[in-house]
């Protein structure tokens, strides 16, 4: 269950009654949308239904089976969710709001390059201050995921912006194959790899390009250094086995 801080609350009214249930308010929009598939019980603040939530009344059961057929809570939940109205107040909007802010600003500064700088990455903080300049308002009610297209369409007069991948290839030393390859194939599609025979790696890997450096300082980390990286232009190039 998440605390009584994080949840908002959804509410139905219906055949003269009330119903109240407190939900965390990104989970709220999923179950709205039929897109949520987690453990209900850790999305909710309490399991049952009210008729006032700030004061904890409930519902008479006689009106809880006229509506939903059920005095289930677990099946009431959802119902209410789907078929009434998420409340938030201006404290909670904000604080959703700049949640929201700084999960785009990641997304963007994870995918994004400039293409007039040879695609280097830009850094959150231009991410953010284009944002500004643009006016644009992130909406705290909406996934980050569907906001992403139209704050690209923002900042695209601002600044010079593209979502792009990078393919890069890296070499390890055979004194630091066996730890550090597993930390860097996580960093995305594994095109190929290679065992060779002096016990160096050789690992084929493309990611979103604005992760580059993070990625770089994880090979420089993890290899002392002593790796060798090339990115590859063409990934026609790559030869899989």
């Amino acid at each position: 269950m998440i605390s009584l801080d994080e949840a908002v609350t959804a509410r139905l009214e219906s055949h003269g009654a009330r119903f109240e249930v407190l939900v965390d308010p990104d989970a709220a929009l999923a179950i709205k949308r039929g897109e949520f598939d987690g453990e209900l019980e850790d999305v909710i603040a309490a399991e049952d239904v009210f008729e006032d939530a700030s004061r904890g009344d409930r519902p008479a059961e006689s009106d809880l089976e006229k509506v939903f057929d059920t005095t289930d809570p677990l099946e009431i939940i959802p119902k209410v969710i789907k078929e009434g109205e998420i409340q938030i107040t201006a404290d909670q909007r904000r604080e959703m709001q700049e949640q929201k802010r700084r999960q785009l600003i990641d997304t963007i500064t994870r995918n994004a390059v400039n293409p007039q700088m040879d695609n280097a990455p830009h850094p959150p903080e231009r991410i953010e201050n284009a944002l500004e300049e643009a006016g644009f308002t992130v909406d705290p009610m909406e996934p980050v995921e569907s906001q992403v297209d139209d704050a690209l369409d923002a900042l695209r007069p601002v600044i010079p912006i593209r979502f792009e991948e990078v393919t890069v290839a890296v070499q390890i030393p055979a004194e630091h194959a066996g730890s550090a390859q597993a930390k860097i194939r996580q960093f995305g599609e594994l095109e190929r790899e290679e065992w060779q025979s002096d016990g160096s790696w050789i690992g084929v890997l493309t990611f979103p390009a604005g992760l580059q450096n993070e990625f770089y300082d994880v090979v420089n980390e993890h290899t002392s250094g002593e790796a060798e990286t090339e990115i590859i232009k063409d990934k026609d190039d790559i030869k899989t086995r």
